[in-house]
């Protein structure tokens, strides 16, 4: 009898414990994941809308008469297109890309497309992985992608050299959307790797957390409001395998990630993450109706690195590339109006350095943020004062001997100075120095 009595309480505590979990996720907003992030300016955030509109370019089987361009066109002079590669070119081993040699910003881009649902390559590059399948530079990386990007770099790699020693004052910069995203983060870990192919190009500015915060400074990630697919860390071949009842996939890995302690995902080595700097365009706020003029937040977080799922009727749509092309470039409008400072170049001078001070600040402070949380195979940053490092102390044991030898010469040098004194100058009956006769 008061086992049966039991039953409706266990019941009633069970349907609490779910009201609650569906309140907090129904309340979880993306605004909620970049809410303590800094706010991003015109200057850095200036690229981006540009190369979602070369990503674009891609689709499109003729530049000079284009049937898809955004408002304003693609921006892009066909006679600097260097060229453009199909699915027949790669033979499926990686998405449709093109190569620009953009002389308006100094710039050699490598855009490539996003996923095809209709090519069975692109899904062939998708389902080639598995949970901790392939490791790289002591983190984990879908295997997939690394290949492609791998292929990208062995068909391109003369021409990209040819074009590095040729323009050595342009930068280099592979830009992506969803599938060619991935492919774009990686084959920037490649390059990084393998500098000396492309001409010891200088390293200016998805995978493991280690991985995805150690290589901050030469990735940048856009994600629009509620994204779905920088927020899951279900693996890309699951999702896609699961097209047909993609919401119900999505609920139920939401609530077995919100189930997961957060110290527990943190220190899974194989969980994959978004990688590199964040940017964050936020539109739309809770419990209200239509877009508000985006904000574009920014950071290189290391915890609350987008771990949940935000539970919104634009998660799908959000990660259309139309949209962040739109939204981005609406962001970037409000940024220049709001910024006076353009008409004044010394003082745009001075914001471009201290945006690249806090950049270097907040990559650092990132490093130092998944050591302490004891982040698998996170990389420690080397001390400025050569004095802390994991080395067993031999850089402190150095930079000590160092000192004590810097005194020693130090007390000899005033010892010497002393004798030279004495041996020159003598006292008088008033206690002044004389120069000896």
């Amino acid at each position: 009898m008061s086992i049966l009595c039991g039953v409706p309480l266990v019941e009633c505590v069970y349907c609490l414990a779910c009201a609650r979990w569906v309140w907090k996720r129904c309340l979880h907003t993306a605004g909620h994941d970049s809410e303590t992030w800094g706010l991003a300016n015109a200057e850095e955030f200036e690229p981006v809308p540009r190369l979602c509109r070369y990503i674009l370019a891609v689709y499109e089987d003729d530049l000079r008469n284009p049937l898809w361009a955004p408002p304003g066109g693609y921006g892009i002079n066909p006679d600097w297109l260097l060229l453009k590669k199909t699915y027949e070119d790669t033979l499926g081993r990686a998405p449709p890309y093109i190569l620009y040699l953009d002389h308006d910003h100094a710039d050699i881009v490598l855009a490539i497309r996003g996923l095809n649902l209709a090519k069975e390559s692109d899904y062939a590059v998708l389902l080639d992985n598995r949970l901790g399948k392939r490791k790289f530079d002591g983190g984990y990386v879908h295997n997939g992608l690394l290949k492609a990007a791998g292929w990208v770099l062995d068909a391109e790699c003369e021409v990209l050299r040819e074009l590095v020693e040729k323009h050595p004052n342009y930068t280099l910069t592979f830009a992506g959307h969803s599938l060619g995203s991935g492919v774009a983060a990686m084959l920037t870990m490649v390059v990084v790797q393998n500098r000396d192919r492309l001409g010891n190009i200088e390293r200016r500015r998805c995978m493991s957390l280690n991985l995805a915060v150690r290589y901050a400074d030469v990735i940048n990630s856009v994600v629009l409001q509620d994204d779905f697919l920088p927020r899951t860390a279900t693996p890309l071949e699951d999702i896609f395998k699961s097209l047909f009842c993609l919401p119900c996939l999505l609920c139920l890995r939401c609530m077995r990630d919100t189930c997961i302690p957060e110290e527990k995902m943190l220190k899974d080595p194989r969980r994959l993450y978004a990688p590199g700097r964040l940017y964050h365009i936020v539109e739309r706020k809770p419990f209200r109706m239509g877009r508000f003029p985006p904000v574009v937040k920014t950071a290189v977080p290391v915890d609350g690195r987008f771990e949940h799922i935000v539970l919104s009727c634009n998660a799908t749509s959000d990660h259309a590339i139309i949209w962040i092309e739109r939204e981005a470039e609406r962001a970037l409008h409000l940024m220049r109006e709001e910024d006076h400072t353009m008409k004044i170049p010394i003082k745009q001078k001075m914001e471009r350095q201290e945006t690249l001070t806090r950049h270097s600040e907040e990559y650092k402070a990132a490093l130092q943020r998944a050591k302490t949380l004891d982040v698998p195979h996170a990389y420690t940053p080397p001390s400025q004062y050569g004095t802390f490092d994991e080395d067993g102390g031999e850089s402190s044991r150095r930079s000590q001997a160092e000192t004590s030898f810097g005194s020693a010469n130090k007390t000899k040098l005033i010892e010497s100075w002393d004798e030279l004194i004495e041996r020159l100058f003598d006292k008088d009956e008033h206690g002044h120095m004389v120069l000896k006769k």
